[in-house]
């Protein structure tokens, strides 16, 4: 049995479990690149929580790279997979070479305009004189391996796309196992400071890279890379790209987000409460990204037997992935409101920063208890491809609702800076609520188009 039939035929819920936690697990992983270098960063002797802060300014630019890696992978891989649903190997294999031509594009592209404007760019999403040295020397090097990322972030989602979610978990363990082990090294062995946290991840990222490209070259890979399929051609990249600029728009507005949230709380609480935003963002995307990762890894699923015509399948899998989803939110929400101080123990032990963070923390994360049927439903749009209605749900969060409300709410309450983090919850909630009432009218109406029903009005 090939792995596109066990995706059109094998118990959904077994099926779930075997696509869901290595996914998880790549997600998760993955977020360790980061979340890593902040501990380490943290706690590095005398300049640990400006040094953390000018790490935590960098991140706009880094979400950026993530942002584009993203347009292209998650764009292409629901494409292909359910073009292989459909039968259309051919067409699901140029889709994957397309992709990977527009990777090496944007990587090479983003690698000199981020490392030639770092300076200005950092100034403007809010690094202080303090906190710019350390911000400019981790950029710098961090966007040396933006075509590393490119693969091993962007490609992986063909993998997983595929049914060979073990292989993609793979990726993203060999290289954050590899990142946790030259940390220390780079940045107290060799005494490189935060610029070793920066080499340490490019390293490690770039052995990903090697990973994915050679398991798509490779002969267990049911679409394989080719040569011959290379290219920009517009038939496949026109619809890559419309597909994945829901994702895109979610990382990159999360990277103007930063820079919104950086911004106004350097004006309301000063350098210290920008350090609290490194440590929020970072207990959020623990929550979020296993979310993510169930949902990255079980559309799959969805894709295909879409694009079968499999109703009964498509409608077990979307059901039982929002149950997921919204159990793991709720239930991290309650641990964030009664144990804050455990996650943030996790990157300073300064008692300033770790009481401000405490004190915010609580605030920042009141309305992720919904988040479970956002990140979902929104998946679940692209795992469709409905390309236009996922971009409005990803733009309705942070774009018409949060970064409004980061610059509406402190001039209506005070503390103005506690004002700022109030926008977050407000947002989540909202946007949860508009996400699952939009998509459970379009799965009612596709199911029934799908069995040859007449959809209600």
């Amino acid at each position: 049995m090939t792995r596109s039939n066990v995706l059109g035929t094998q118990d959904i819920k077994k099926l779930f479990v075997k696509l869901a936690i290595p996914a998880v697990v790549a997600q998760v992983v993955n977020m360790l690149y980061n979340m890593v270098d902040r501990m380490y960063i943290g706690h590095i002797k005398d300049i640990g929580p400006i040094a953390l802060t000018g790490v935590g300014v960098s991140m706009p630019i880094i979400m950026l790279i993530s942002a584009f890696a993203m347009l292209i992978g998650a764009g292409g891989a629901p494409r292909a997979s359910i073009a292989l649903g459909a039968g259309r190997k051919d067409e699901a294999e140029k889709t994957m070479a397309t992709a990977l031509t527009a990777a090496i594009v944007l990587g090479i592209g983003l690698t000199v305009l981020f490392y030639t404007l770092a300076e200005p760019l950092l100034l403007l999403v809010g690094a202080s004189q303090q906190s710019l040295p350390y911000a400019l020397e981790y950029t710098r090097y961090y966007v040396l391996g933006t075509l590393a990322v490119m693969f091993s972030l962007g490609m992986n989602n063909f993998i997983s796309a595929q049914g060979f979610a073990s292989v993609a978990m793979k990726t993203t363990i060999i290289g954050a196992v590899l990142n946790i082990v030259l940390d220390p090294i780079f940045i107290f062995v060799f005494d490189l400071g935060v610029a070793g946290a920066a080499i340490a991840s490019v390293i490690s990222q770039l052995v990903s890279a090697f990973w994915v490209f050679f398991f798509l070259r490779g002969n267990k890979t049911h679409i394989r890379l080719r040569p011959e399929n290379m290219g920009l051609k517009p038939a496949y990249l026109l619809p890559i790209i419309a597909l994945g600029m829901s994702p895109f728009i979610m990382n990159s507005t999360e990277s103007l987000l930063q820079i919104t949230y950086n911004r106004s709380l350097y004006v309301y609480g000063g350098d210290l409460y920008v350090g609290t935003m490194a440590i929020n963002a970072l207990v959020m995307q623990m929550v979020i990204i296993p979310v993510a990762g169930i949902a990255q890894g079980t559309t799959s699923i969805i894709s295909y037997n879409y694009g079968a015509r499999n109703a009964d399948r498509v409608e077990q899998t979307v059901k039982l992935l929002i149950k997921v989803g919204l159990t793991i939110t709720v239930v991290a929400g309650l641990l964030v409101q009664l144990i804050p101080h455990v996650f943030a123990s996790f990157f300073t032990k300064d008692p300033e920063l770790m009481a401000a963070t405490i004190r915010t923390m609580r605030i920042y994360c009141a309305g992720i208890f919904l988040l479970g049927l956002q990140i979902t439903c929104q998946q679940s749009f692209i795992a469709f491809g409905q390309a236009k209605i996922s971009m409005f749900l990803a733009l309705l969060r942070k774009i018409i609702l949060l970064i409004p409300l980061i610059l509406i709410l402190p001039r209506l309450f005070s503390p103005q800076v506690y004002a700022v983090y109030w926008a977050e919850p407000v947002a989540d909630i909202i946007a949860a609520l508009v996400s699952t009432f939009a998509f459970f009218r379009f799965l009612k109406k596709e199911l029934a188009l799908m069995r040859g029903e007449t959809p209600a009005v």
